[in-house]
């Protein structure tokens, strides 16, 4: 057969047994049975992109089908072929939904089937920084398991998100090896239909971060191939399915690439015929355009971003570090270039082989820093850094900060030799490359010796600590000259533009004033900018002409007016990568905010995806509004509309995490006390009267405050 007729055939076959199944659903559960994929506000995400319809019932399922078998088109031409691919996704696709009819849970370790919008929306922020550098597809099983693992290992290596589809799942387990979300390796299904969740996280992405019209056909495929850097590895043999499949893959702008060459004719730059599995990850690379930092870091274990979520259980660990239990620091100093020795790594105590299996420790590293251009502000900066850092190593675990941090080193790490002076490697290294343009010289000193740990601790760091805390309380939007533009997202989001204040950090909660000071020093013409904001237009609502000028430009014109501190008047615009997500609710003249992993519904009647799917993309939408968590306990908070007083609602475990920084905002605007008692969750009422309720019973201040609307 040729290329045209397998894709015609492998679609035909999909087709047939997406219609039976249908009509088999249909005769068990009626036509009126609900239908649709959990944890998405897009009902069938692949299908509403392309169509911009939500189907929602078996019987529109029925109907939708019609419309898919209008893009069986047989003409032998690429286009022909192509959007068949697209129809056969889209069966593929509706026979998934169909696994999940009634509330069923078809998928189970290791697999994860359909993969939430909050998953796609914390995967936002590592593709946009390049943390996350392209996505592998990879399909089948692989001649040998042990060439199927080198494949995956060597995308992990490189930060590259993989997917698994079919046999290879398998063959991971076979060979013990780690997958999961947390490790960037995630199994979606042994059926091939399991590869539309792949197709899903890309479609999704271009109607969460770029604002993609549901239903144009058009945008929607420019924009994945523009912007999501994604690419499929079909083992052979590849039957008329899988190249259909393909085929749709192709047509979203993901290069396939594949070992079989018998009736595979290749297509340039789309489908590449690669025999040896070896050469699949430059193959794919070169394919997609996808440049790999090289990292030279000298460990004895791989590091990479994708290693960043993994953790270290109690019985894989080799030796653990505490600071909860014993005296730990980490910590910046800038020294004069003098007392600094460049690449200088020293441990002072114990390394990590004199230590008892499965032990609790001390650890205390001090980084000195010396740069002509080096400032005392940018020492916190670096040191959030370290958490991102350690936790790249593969086999190694990082939490916390400050003297608060934990560090686990498993088993497997140190029988392939890492010890503690490797964490020293990795900090040298990676300050030297990411701070380059502030730090010329670098010296690592990691404490193990108790006493040593005990001094550095209490005589060196809190005292440090606390004078940057009284040094940032002081710092306010009145007392900076400048604020900063951030337009990191936009790789993903072109009209979004992010303002960052002393007091507004960006709505991802990883940008701070400061980090988008020291991004600015240390790339003048990278993604954070200086913001004047010498002519106010309203101090009420944080509107400047400074401002507007910057966001209309960064914008390309998309945005002309923004507002800093008010959610219904100019609101800045939402990415979707957003922490949390403001709303109003107008039955207690207050508003709800919802963060990405609560999945439960909100007094608004929507639930947060719900709610994200009108506010991100990078629009304005008045009454809602896109932000980190840190900012919920600000003094400018909505600071138009009456500030945190305003806050009726908010799910428990978000309201536990906040609950410090808001009861004292509380307290010293208000007088408040334990304002968050005052605040409802999901375990209080999820119903707007009920709210209401409980609000008057507490005598919450929002009930008596003017309307918003």
């Amino acid at each position: 057969m040729t290329l045209f007729e397998t894709v015609f055939k492998g679609n035909d076959t999909v087709y047939d047994l997406t219609d039976k199944q249908i009509t088999e659903a249909i005769e068990k559960y009626g036509a009126d049975q609900a239908v649709g994929f959990p944890n998405t506000a897009y009902c069938l995400p692949c299908y509403y992109a392309v169509t911009g319809v939500k189907v929602k019932t078996l019987g529109e399922l029925k109907d939708a089908l019609g419309v898919v078998k209008t893009l069986m088109t047989r003409e032998s031409r690429l286009h022909d072929a192509f959007m068949s691919g697209v129809a056969t996704a889209l069966c593929a696709e509706f026979i998934e939904a169909l696994k999940y009819l009634n509330g069923a849970q078809p998928y189970e370790a290791p697999c994860y089937g359909h993969l939430g919008d909050a998953t796609i929306r914390e995967l936002g922020v590592p593709l946009v920084t390049g943390d996350i550098p392209g996505v592998a597809v990879i399909l089948g099983g692989a001649p040998t398991a042990e060439e199927g693992v080198a494949l995956v290992k060597s995308y992990q290596a490189q930060g590259i998100l993989v997917t698994l589809v079919g046999e290879i799942i398998d063959q991971c387990a076979e060979q013990g090896y780690k997958m999961g979300a947390n490790v960037r390796v995630i199994p979606l299904g042994k059926d091939v239909t399991a590869v539309i969740h792949a197709v899903s996280v890309a479609l999704r992405a271009a109607l969460i971060f770029g604002n993609i019209t549901p239903g144009d056909a058009g945008e929607l495929m420019k924009y994945t191939m523009e912007r999501v850097p994604a690419f499929v590895n079909a083992f052979a043999p590849l039957n008329e399915i899988i190249v259909a499949c393909g085929a749709g893959a192709i047509a979203l702008g993901f290069p396939v690439v594949t070992n079989q060459s018998e009736g595979v004719p290749p297509v340039p730059k789309s489908l590449l015929v690669q025999p040896d599995v070896e050469k699949f990850n430059t193959t794919s690379l070169e394919a997609r355009d996808i440049k790999i930092k090289v990292k030279n870091i000298d460990i004895p274990v791989a590091f990479a971003s994708a290693f960043e979520g993994e953790i270290i259980r109690r019985g894989d660990m080799q030796v653990e570090f505490d600071g909860s239990r014993v005296d730990c620091a980490e910590l910046v100093q800038t020294c004069e270039t003098s007392e600094v020795e460049d690449h200088k790594i020293t441990v002072v105590g114990p390394e990590a082989d004199e230590m008892e299996l499965g032990s609790k420790n001390c650890i205390a590293y001090v980084v000195k820093v010396a740069g002509k251009n080096m400032q005392p502000d940018f020492e916190p900066v670096i040191e959030r850094k370290f958490h991102n850092y350690i936790n790249c190593i593969e086999g190694v675990y990082h939490t916390g900060q400050r003297d608060m941090q934990r560090i686990r080193i498993s088993k497997d790490a140190f029988a392939a030799g890492f010890r503690i002076r490797h964490i020293g490697e990795v900090l040298y290294s990676q300050v030297k490359n990411e701070f380059d343009a502030v730090v010329d010289k670098c010296e690592v000193v990691i404490y193990t010796d108790p006493e040593e740990c005990k001094r550095i601790r209490h005589e060196v760091a809190i005292p440090i600590f606390n004078k940057r805390d009284e040094r940032l309380d002081k710092l306010t939007d009145e007392s900076v000259d400048v604020y900063y533009s951030c337009i990191l997202c936009q790789a993903f989001s072109p009209s979004h533009v992010c303002v960052v204040t002393p007091e507004r950090l960006g709505l991802c909660g990883a940008v701070s004033w400061l980090d988008a000071k020291a991004t600015h020093q240390l790339d003048p013409n990278g993604p954070c900018q200086e913001i004047t904001k010498e002519r106010v237009i309203d101090d009420r609502i944080g509107e400047y002409e400074d401002v507007n000028e910057a966001v209309e430009k960064f914008s390309q014109g998309a945005l002309h007016e923004v507002s800093l501190y008010s959610i219904m008047e100019k609101p800045m615009t939402s990415c979707g990568c957003f922490e949390c997500i403001c709303g109003i609710e107008p039955f207690s003249n207050g508003v709800c905010i919802a963060n990405r992993e609560y999945a439960g519904m909100t007094p608004l009647g929507m639930t947060f995806p719900e709610l994200a799917s009108m506010t991100g993309g990078g629009v304005q939408t008045p009454g809602f509004m896109g932000h980190g968590k840190h900012f919920i306990g600000s003094k400018k908070f909505m600071k138009a509309e009456g500030g945190i007083e305003r806050i009726v609602w908010m799910p428990k475990e978000l309201k536990e995490t906040v609950a410090d920084r808001l009861n004292a905002t509380a307290k010293e605007l208000y007088g408040i006390e334990n304002f968050t008692d005052m605040i409802g969750d999901e375990t209080i009422a999820t119903d707007p009267e009920e709210l209401v309720a409980f609000l008057t019973e507490k005598g919450h201040p929002a009930l008596s405050m003017d309307p918003m609307m």
